[in-house]
């Protein structure tokens, strides 16, 4: 396991509180799921799996901190597994929805598309590089580059949404982000 990253994430969790509600995109986006079979990448605190859990899906919340997973523990509709994304493969064609936000692990694009089943859906949020960014990243790596997402998901996926966008994140830096709702092609 990234130990160096795990102990980080724990640590954010321990310390540092982070909003209940989801974010718009999955709150007014999930619904266009064709069944009830979520996947919750970095699901973090779980805002997003108990959200989606209210509304009927049966969510698979992943993420490398047990901090996090700890507190989804024994939540009805709620499969929370502590994983290491470096190693880590997700399963093929078990989701009808699979959530990513403020996570970027490009080695996950192929997988999340073979994820899917045919028509699901992709709900994917997070930062781009930008130069007039207030919050920077200690990795630069962990930032999207302008129309990255398009040029990844435009041959398997059809892009129903893909705004790029200023934004104030919960710290209230304003910071350059782009959100994607994508649906796999039937015939991929």
């Amino acid at each position: 396991m990234a130990q160096e990253d795990k102990e980080r994430w724990d640590e954010k969790w321990r310390n540092k509180p982070m909003p209940d509600e989801p974010i718009k995109l999955v709150s007014d986006y999930a619904s266009l799921a064709p069944g009830l079979e979520a996947l919750d990448i970095a699901c973090g605190m779980g805002r997003h799996s108990r959200y989606l859990a209210s509304k009927g899906f049966e969510v698979d919340a992943l993420d490398i901190s047990s901090v996090a997973i700890d507190q989804l523990q024994n939540i009805p509709h709620i499969h929370a597994k502590e994983v290491d994304f470096d190693t880590y493969t997700l399963p093929k064609e078990k989701y009808d929805l699979i959530i990513c936000t403020y996570f970027l692990e490009r080695r996950l694009f192929p997988q999340m598309i073979d994820a899917l089943k045919p028509n699901g859906i992709i709900l994917m949020e997070t930062f781009l590089h930008h130069p007039d960014n207030e919050r920077t990243t200690s990795n630069p790596a962990f930032l999207l580059n302008e129309g990255e997402l398009e040029a990844t998901f435009d041959e398997t996926c059809e892009l129903l949404q893909l705004p790029e966008f200023w934004d104030e994140d919960y710290q209230g830096y304003r910071t350059m982000k782009t959100s994607m709702v994508a649906k796999k092609k039937a015939a991929v």
